[in-house]
């Protein structure tokens, strides 16, 4: 690996599910950042402004690393060829989604952050009309990753959008190949030559939420935590390595930070309405 300064980002909810995560990473000699109360789309603005960090692997807590070394290579082939970012695309792949394939679902990226600041400008991002370039674009995506449903007009499924939209237009990204876990909903994020690099499981606000809870916020999800759990055990023997066990004071560590982050969280919520509002009515007006 020949790149000088790599960091992990782990844009975190829940203490314990990012902790299980964080145990696959801990002996890589890599600098570990939880980043906590960050919005959908600042997280990336957080890593740039981090200048002691090159190279931002940005997983979600989630995600579970299954091959350290095939992502060591993945960061030399992005540097070397010279990629902005590399992750899966969030249509046309096997994300539970059919959105728009030229961003990159943010549970696992390489984001080379040396290259993406000789460009970088937030008024430029803000400013980026997609439709402008929405053709040119797609002629330049690898029809081979879409395998399954997508939407090349989506341009405001998430806040990030705008990010991974310019940053598509103004770099090269290399698209990801995935494929669908045995469970039907997380997905096995690949490298180029086949190699598993992760496992997401998605639903990770429902990991510890009561399952009545969630059927009654959303009757589809059902039971997500044993599902969850399932896919953590997995990956932990797939690695070879003891999962953490966690005591009484954990639990109770768990609790406070939960409770400190909902009261974060739900003021952060209700402050989106309005963009989500304007989100829907967008929409509708477009025929989406």
């Amino acid at each position: 690996m020949k790149m000088e300064r790599i960091k992990i980002f782990t844009r975190s909810f829940d203490l314990r599910l990012y902790l299980n995560s964080r145990g696959l990473f801990d002996q890589l000699d890599i600098p570990v950042v939880r980043l906590t109360d960050q919005s959908a789309d600042g997280y990336f603005y957080t890593m740039l402004k981090d200048t002691d960090c090159d190279i931002a692997v940005n997983i979600d807590e989630d995600a579970f690393l299954i091959d350290p070394d095939a992502m060591f290579r993945l960061i030399d082939y992005v540097v070397e060829n010279g990629y902005a970012n590399a992750g899966c695309p969030d249509g046309g792949g096997f994300c539970p989604r059919a959105a728009n394939p030229i961003v990159t679902n943010p549970f696992f990226n390489i984001l080379n952050l040396k290259l993406i600041r000789t460009k970088y400008d937030r008024k430029a991002i803000r400013e980026f009309c997609y439709k402008e370039h929405k053709e040119e674009m797609i002629k330049s995506f690898p029809t081979e990753r879409l395998e399954t449903r997508y939407d090349f007009d989506r341009e405001d499924q998430e806040p990030y959008y705008p990010f991974f939209l310019w940053l598509a237009y103004s770099f090269r990204t290399l698209y990801l190949p995935s494929a669908r876990h045995d469970d039907g909903m997380t997905t096995i994020l690949k490298d180029l030559d086949g190699n598993t690099l992760c496992l997401h499981t998605w639903f990770a606000r429902f990991y510890t939420t009561p399952t009545w809870m969630v059927r009654f916020v959303d009757s589809k999800r059902g039971i997500q935590k044993k599902r969850i759990d399932a896919v953590i055990d997995q990956a932990y023997s797939i690695r070879r390595m003891e999962r953490p066990v966690f005591g009484f004071t954990d639990r109770l560590s768990f609790l406070g930070n939960k409770i400190i982050r909902w009261a974060i969280k739900v003021p952060q919520r209700i402050a989106r309405w309005p963009y989500k509002l304007k989100k829907k009515i967008n929409r509708k007006n477009s025929g989406h």
